[in-house]
């Protein structure tokens, strides 16, 4: 998953009157490693991202060595969120970070145990959709049962942009895109702009009305 969320909470914040410091424009290096990182990374149209990852059951160093190449290509790539099926590794291996600037988080064989009744419409973005944001509806809080890189059950209770990322990262283990989770009229223009080769965000009210 890339920053479209982040940025989409930070402007929520904004608009709600709260102080948020202002991200700086990425400079032209950082630019380049995202080009190169995103080059890892399968895009739309590749038959992995719509296929069941399997089990990880074995977890030894090279695992490990799985996750930090993940959490590298996933700051580079400025994202927020990478699962493995992005690399065209079959197994439910995922990274996370809550913000750009957070301590990633990599789980195994993740399973959300519960959802919560209130839900919230954002904008998402994905690593594997370069240039495309999508207005998707999510649980707001959710409770994801999984284990660490050593085999170790662990819980994760999150809400609000931890828990949209954790959902969206699954959803990639289980082959589902956020083209399959928005509305129809947005899905038919991003499938345009993917054939295409241009970019698309949903329209908002204010330019629907300018």
């Amino acid at each position: 998953m890339d920053e479209v969320a982040e940025t989409n909470e930070r402007d929520a914040a904004e608009a709600a009157g709260e102080d948020v410091d202002p991200e700086p424009d990425p400079s032209a290096e950082e630019l380049a490693r995202r080009d190169l990182a995103l080059a890892e990374v399968r895009s739309f149209g590749d038959p992995v991202l719509k296929s069941r990852a399997a089990e990880v059951t074995t977890f030894d160093p090279g695992l490990e060595r799985e996750a930090e190449r993940m959490v590298a290509l996933m700051r580079d790539a400025m994202g927020v969120g990478l699962a493995a099926t992005q690399l065209g590794v079959m197994h439910r291996l995922l990274v996370f970070q809550s913000a750009l600037d957070a301590t990633p988080t990599a789980i195994a064989n993740p399973v959300i145990e519960w959802l919560s009744d209130d839900r919230a419409v954002a904008e998402e973005g994905c690593l594997s959709l370069p240039g495309i944001g999508l207005d998707v509806e999510r649980p707001v809080h959710a409770r994801v049962r999984a284990v660490d890189l050593h085999g170790e059950p662990i819980l994760l209770e999150a809400s609000g942009l931890e828990a949209r990322v954790l959902q969206h990262e699954i959803d990639h283990l289980d082959g589902v895109l956020i083209l399959d989770r928005t509305v129809r009229p947005q899905r038919k223009a991003a499938l345009r702009a993917l054939r295409e080769g241009t970019s698309y965000s949903p329209p908002r009210e204010d330019e629907e009305e300018s």
